[in-house]
């Protein structure tokens, strides 16, 4: 099953979109929202399944489905914690300015809580007011769950997971070094997290989902040209399941909680990068300066994951950055 948000409010309408992602038929009789059906998802579900079921069979009344009427599938999130459990970034990023990584790194997953009040739909222009700023994506996936209890196992959090998707989780990387000399985490510079026009549930990915890591390749294009496809499921140190848990490990998650990856990286890059930040790094370490520009307005990016046939699995991310006024 795929959901989706269409715009409307500041809630989206909920929509159920076909596996082929052509048409979608709505399901606010159902639920209003996707924050409503995950808030009674046990109960909801079901409905929402013979919903798809019988759109896929054309028995339901639809409409095209097009992305550029959605909004983020959850426009107004209760939780974001966003993980980097791809430790070989974190490897890089350090190198790159002659830092060592501790031994715990590789042990203790990194997690933040991030901004969740306003995420943005796919074809949504990424507004920045100077480019200064140092703007760059980062293609990540995203697991959505139900209600957690506190103190799960990873075993038992793995039974949580309901939803699956990717975000462009924006970084504003020339603001990123005076915030973490703070000692205090990210805040100014980390201000949109778009996301695929849809979440799927997990049996819609068949065996590229094995309940722990989504083993597909994940593909970013700037302006064009691809940056990489590093494969998800390889090199990611802490999984799904142990990032909820760790999430959950002195509090309850409420159902909606988005928990992210991270930026998606493969030791040695072979397959590229999911940020501009990592190429940049790669070559300061292999050529003394990094030559590669962040993002200017104007600028295209796309990330997108295909199946095992080439189709579009959750939609695919197409923004352009654009400049922003403030107000007068």
């Amino acid at each position: 099953m795929k959901l989706a948000s269409l715009k409307h409010g500041r809630d989206g309408r909920l929509h159920i979109v076909s596996s082929d992602l052509s048409r979608a038929c709505p399901a606010d009789d159902i639920a209003p929202t996707l924050q409503a059906a995950l808030d009674d998802w046990a109960a909801l579900q079901p409905k929402l399944q013979d919903r798809y079921d019988a759109l896929q069979a054309g028995t339901a009344k639809s409409i095209t489905f097009d992305p550029a009427d959605c909004d983020a599938p959850l426009p107004r999130g209760y939780h974001w914690a966003d993980g980097s459990a791809y430790v070989t970034h974190v490897e890089l990023v350090r190198k790159a300015r002659g830092a060592e990584l501790p031994q715990s790194f590789w042990e203790d997953p990194l997690i933040y809580m991030g901004a969740s009040d306003a995420f943005i739909g796919a074809r949504d222009p990424i507004p920045v007011q100077d480019e200064a700023w140092g703007i760059d994506f980062e293609a990540e996936v995203v697991v959505v769950t139900d209600d957690v209890p506190a103190g799960v196992t990873p075993a038992q959090a793995a039974g949580h997971i309901k939803l699956i998707g990717l975000v462009n989780d924006v970084s504003l990387r020339n603001l990123i070094p005076a915030e973490l000399g703070k000692q205090f985490g990210f805040y100014q510079s980390k201000p949109w997290t778009s996301f695929t026009p849809t979440l799927a549930t997990p049996d819609e990915l068949g065996d590229a989902w094995d309940g722990h890591r989504l083993h597909l390749p994940l593909y970013a294009i700037h302006n064009g040209t691809k940056v990489g496809s590093p494969n998800a499921g390889v090199d990611m140190v802490f999984d799904f399941p142990t990032l909820i848990a760790h999430c959950a490990k002195s509090r309850s998650l409420v159902a909606g909680t988005v928990i992210g990856s991270g930026t998606v990286s493969n030791v040695g890059s072979k397959d590229g990068s999911c940020c501009l930040a990592e190429v940049r790094c790669i070559e300061t370490i292999e050529q003394g300066e990094a030559k590669t520009p962040f993002m200017s307005f104007g600028d295209r990016i796309e990330i997108y994951m295909r199946d095992a046939d080439g189709n579009s699995i959750f939609g695919d991310i197409d923004q352009q950055v654009e400049a922003y006024t403030p107000p007068t």
